[in-house]
């Protein structure tokens, strides 16, 4: 029997006895592999889970603490997903650009994190504006947010953009690595604790797939050469899945998302302009749109350089995008509830 404490579950509530408690490691399509006291089995969906669940986000993801039927000579059934504690979600654009998207929906990548590595790479494709993109969903997610900048051996001084990145965002830890010659993995140590589950975000060929290799000590990501013609690593991991390192960690490795669809993103925007939002209370009026209203503290600070215009420009742009997504996404909602009523009458 295995103690599924060693994968962060603790028992919230009792569990019936014909039922068996587990997490999530691996999702492809529609089988799911689960870790239980009993070993790893495989799964399916309980057929009541496609009637009753409202939308995708009610179905189990990787890092999920599922309740299922355990079948020893077959697939198990998996029957509940249990509360989680924290959840990193995007945008879900259907396959159309975000400007001709009729509805947005929710797209749940991990879930039951502890911290969250924002990984990017140094050599040709850094960029401080989609890491602080990345930071604001890191921060709606509930899981702690940490920069890793890595490639560090493709640049020839990793300070500058160490320090481009610090000053940028001063109250999160950064660190900069190089997975290959353990350059700064050391000081990974903090996080990498028993118990704990890390989720990676980043694009596709930031080196996601090289840390976890140097991470678990053994080769369990196939890892491709970089291409000459722009600095980028090739896509390699293709599903999401949680690994277990051997200081008794877990990792969640997520595919790369070549754009982030904010989703829900109010108390993460909050969070990561604070050093903005804190003007707003300072406006003569307190519906100002910080446009040209007079008394207008906002304006106030970019005409004097107080609030660095640039620093401005990207909360309005993620301020943008969060409110298109909550309008698209109100539109479903309320196309739900209308349905619930028809069927009603």
């Amino acid at each position: 029997m295995m103690d599924l404490k060693t994968y962060g579950y603790t028992e919230i509530e009792a569990i019936p006895d014909e039922l068996l408690p587990g997490r999530v490691t691996e999702l492809r399509r529609e089988r799911f592999t689960v870790m239980t006291e009993r070993g790893e089995v495989t799964a399916v969906l309980k057929g009541v889970f496609y009637h009753s669940a409202e939308t995708r986000v009610d179905f189990p993801c990787v890092g999920d603490f599922v309740l299922l039927h355990y079948n020893e000579s077959g697939d198990s059934l998996i029957v509940t997903v249990l509360p989680r504690r924290s959840k990193f979600s995007r945008a879900d654009y259907s396959g159309h650009a975000a400007g001709y998207a009729k509805t947005v929906l929710e797209q749940v990548v991990a879930t039951n994190f502890d911290y969250v590595f924002i990984l990017s790479s140094l050599n040709w494709d850094f960029n401080v504006t989609r890491i602080m993109r990345y930071l604001t969903q890191a921060r709606q997610s509930g899981g702690q947010p940490v920069v890793i900048l890595t490639k560090a051996d493709l640049v020839e001084d990793y300070n500058l953009p160490l320090a481009e990145v610090t000053q940028s965002i001063s109250d999160v830890p950064v660190h900069a690595i190089c997975s290959h010659t353990g350059l700064g993995l050391n000081e990974l140590d903090l996080y990498l604790m028993p118990g704990k589950t890390v989720v990676f975000l980043g694009m596709s060929g930031v080196g996601k797939s090289s840390l976890l290799n140097a991470l678990i000590e053994q080769d369990v990501m196939k890892v491709q050469a970089i291409r000459e013609v722009d600095s980028r690593g090739r896509h390699t991991t293709t599903h999401r899945q949680l690994f277990m390192l051997p200081s008794g960690t877990m990792v969640i490795d997520t595919p790369g998302m070549r754009e982030l669809g904010l989703f829900d993103a109010d108390e993460g925007i909050r969070a990561s302009f604070t050093d903005v939002e804190e003007w707003f209370p300072q406006c003569r009026f307190t519906d100002c749109s910080h446009q040209a209203e007079p008394g207008c503290a906002v304006l106030a600070a970019l005409a004097d350089g107080s609030l660095p215009r640039e620093r401005w420009e990207h909360y309005v742009v993620q301020q943008h995008e969060n409110k298109y997504v909550q309008d698209k996404t109100s539109y479903l909602i309320d196309k739900r509830a209308r349905n619930k009523t028809i069927r009603h009458v």
